[in-house]
C-alpha cells in the first residue's frame, strides 16, 4: 500500500475551513488550478468527492464534516511538534542532569551553581561525577548530560563546546612558608617540596616544561589526583602545591598564592555536550547558567 502524501492534509484542511477552492489556494498560495489538482487527489486518496456542487458554492460531504474536527487537530499537531520549542516553565520543570567534571570545580564552582538551581528551577537536580579520562563517550551514551574540562585530542568532532573562562596555574603554599619570606625565584621554586598532579596518567606538565627550558626541576615528593586534594595537602604541611587560579579560587582562601616566577601558557576551561542535546530548551538554560556562574569574578 502506498504510503499517504501527509501535505495533503494541510490542503484538505484549509479547503474544509474556507469551503472555496479559490480562497483556499490564495491562503496556500497556489494556482487555482493547482487547488483543483490537490482536490482531485484529496477525493481519490479518501474516495469521497468531500466538497460538492450546491448553487454557485460548494458544501461538504457528511464524510468531510467528519473529519473536519480531526483533520484540523491533526495539522495543529504537526505545527507544534515542527515549531521551535518554547521557553519552559523552569518552576515546573522536573529534570536530572549529569555534570563530569575535574576535582576542585565541584568545590568551587557548585555553591553557587546549585543556589542559582534551586532558586530559579527547584525541579531541575544536578549530579556531578569525577572525570577520569579525556574521552567523550560518557557525552555521546548519555551517561553526562555535561562535561568541563581542557579540550583534548580524546574529544570527539561532533561534541559542542563552549569556552567558560580562561586560567594560569599559580603557587600555592600556607602563610608563613619558607617561600613567602623572600623573593622566589625559579631555582628557589624549583628547590622547594613540590606536590605533583596526576591526572589522566600524565606526569609531567607546562609546569615542569617551563621549568626544563631553564634548565630546573621540581623536587616531587608526593602526588596527587586532584586539585582540590593538592590544596588540602599545602595547607596542612610544608609542600608546594601548582594549581589553576580560577580553578581553586575559593579553596585557597587562608592560603599565600603567588605567580609562578617564569612564564606558563594560559589555558582554556570549556563546556562540552552532544549535539542531541544542543537544542533543549532546559539544557540550554542550564548551561547559561554554568556559563554565567563561572564568568562571575570570584
Amino acid at each position: 500500500m502506498a504510503r499517504p502524501d501527509f501535505n495533503l492534509l494541510l490542503t484538505l484542511d484549509v479547503l474544509l475551513a474556507e469551503g472555496n477552492v479559490a480562497r483556499a489556494a490564495q491562503r496556500l498560495r497556489l494556482s487555482p488550478s493547482a487547488m483543483s489538482r490537490a482536490l482531485a487527489r484529496l477525493r481519490e486518496t479518501t474516495g469521497d468527492p468531500l466538497l460538492v456542487r450546491a448553487g454557485r458554492g460548494l458544501v461538504p460531504t457528511p464524510r468531510a464534516l467528519a473529519l473536519r474536527e480531526k483533520v484540523s487537530e491533526l495539522v495543529q499537531d504537526v505545527e507544534a511538534a515542527l515549531r521551535p520549542a518554547e521557553t519552559p516553565d523552569l518552576a515546573a520543570v522536573a529534570r536530572h542532569f549529569t555534570l563530569r567534571t575535574s576535582e576542585g570545580f565541584v568545590e568551587n564552582f557548585g555553591p553557587p551553581l546549585l543556589a542559582r538551581l534551586a532558586e530559579a528551577a527547584p525541579g531541575v537536580r544536578l549530579g556531578f561525577v569525577p572525570k577520569v579520562d579525556r574521552e567523550s563517550s560518557a557525552l555521546r551514551d548519555g551517561t553526562a548530560d555535561l562535561e568541563t574540562g581542557v579540550l583534548g585530542r580524546g574529544m570527539g568532532p561532533e561534541i559542542r563546546v563552549q569556552v567558560l573562562f580562561r586560567d594560569r596555574f599559580l603557587g600555592v603554599v600556607h602563610e608563613g612558608h619558607p617561600l613567602c619570606s623572600a623573593e622566589i625565584t625559579p631555582a628557589r621554586f624549583a628547590a622547594g617540596r613540590h606536590i605533583g598532579l596526576s591526572r589522566h596518567g600524565v606526569l609531567h606538565g607546562p609546569v615542569d616544561e617551563a621549568l626544563d627550558a631553564l634548565g630546573l626541576q621540581r623536587n616531587v615528593v608526593t602526588t596527587v589526583g586532584g586539585f582540590s586534594t593538592a590544596v588540602a595537602l599545602a595547607r596542612a604541611s610544608d609542600l608546594i602545591a601548582t594549581v589553576p587560579e580560577r580553578h581553586t579560587g575559593n579553596l585557597r582562601e587562608g592560603l599565600y598564592s603567588f605567580s609562578l616566577p617564569f612564564p606558563t601558557p594560559e589555558f582554556a576551561v570549556s563546556l562540552f555536550w552532544h549535539p542531541r542535546l544542543h537544542g533543549d530548551p532546559v539544557h540550554r538554560w542550564l548551561r547559561e547558567v554554568i556559563l554565567d556562574v563561572c564568568g562571575m569574578p570570584r
